[in-house]
């Protein structure tokens, strides 16, 4: 997990490929939420490139808390049914975040919270812990949509502000793809450690 230009994506590309490599079959699901497409249709609308501009901010949060669980709803029910470990970049949690990033009532997140009940707990939760100067290069590299830095460090705020973060294995997320993927390998071969706390 990790706000937009967190590498969240790549990371969890390279984890599933870890994981089925060493023998334990994973498969990488990208639970997004719509925006950065809703995005690109307020473009073509005359909307600018701001998916909250087309929907509202209230709408836009809706959309997003439906087409996320059936993202997730999917990806738990295919992993399942082919015994696969399911690695995803984006869980409930983002949706909880996203909300709060994007200043949404309290009766919002108890809602989604509610439907997202549903799900189970991950069995681990990265978090990858990037400065927003950094995110920003990165948004801008990709030359597919734009945050500013005030945003990216309201929402990585918002997921510390949640009462799950402190569950959350937190990963420097600066430097290279290849610095931060060490990094997560070296929490991984840690749970081998009979004298390692897990968080």
């Amino acid at each position: 997990m990790g706000v937009d230009g967190s590498g969240k994506t790549t990371q969890a590309h390279r984890l599933a490929a870890m994981l089925t490599g060493s023998g334990i079959p994973a498969t990488y699901w990208q639970n997004a939420g719509g925006r950065r497409w809703f995005g690109r249709l307020a473009k073509r609308l005359g909307r600018g490139s701001d998916a909250q501009r087309l929907l509202g901010r209230a709408g836009l949060l809706v959309v997003e808390s439906v087409l996320r669980w059936l993202a997730i709803a999917r990806a738990l029910l295919r992993s399942r049914l082919s015994r696969r470990v399911a690695v995803m970049d984006r869980y409930a949690v983002c949706q909880y975040a996203s909300i709060r990033a994007h200043r949404g009532s309290r009766v919002a997140e108890w809602v989604a919270r509610r439907a997202y009940a549903l799900f189970p707990r991950p069995d681990m939760t990265f978090f990858l812990a990037v400065d927003p100067v950094e995110a920003v290069r990165r948004i801008d590299l990709r030359a597919e949509d734009h945050e500013s830095e005030e945003f990216l460090a309201t929402s990585t705020a918002a997921y510390r502000s949640l009462p799950e973060f402190g569950s959350f294995v937190v990963i420097d997320g600066n430097g290279t793809a290849d610095e931060v993927t060490a990094r997560i390998e070296a929490h991984l071969d840690a749970l081998g450690d009979p004298t390692y706390a897990r968080p």
